[in-house]
């Protein structure tokens, strides 16, 4: 399995996988405000299709949220499709 990295700033960040050096696959957000942040887009190469890593970064984003208690906008669709399936993380939603 690819190791997701992190990447945070002060107007947001990504979670992605990097191989030889380019990016594999990315979901990058943006800060709204000092409580919430927007998933805006998602993205994963075919050679990593049906691994869960599209999954895995909206876990780690859904980590982020709790550890600083934030709440998520997943305006980017795949990212919305996995909170509409996985009701466990709806503590998290804006």
């Amino acid at each position: 399995m690819a190791e997701i990295k992190e990447e945070h700033h002060e107007k947001g960040g990504r979670w992605y996988v990097e191989e030889d050096g380019k990016t594999i696959a990315e979901m990058t957000y943006i800060n709204s405000g000092a409580t919430r942040f927007i998933i805006d887009h998602t993205e994963v190469d075919e050679s990593l299709r049906g691994q869960g890593v599209g999954y895995k970064m909206v876990g780690k984003a859904v980590e982020r949220a709790r550890e600083h208690k934030l709440k998520i906008l997943p305006l980017c669709p795949f990212a919305k499709s996995v909170f509409d399936k996985k009701t466990e993380y709806a503590d998290v939603l804006f």
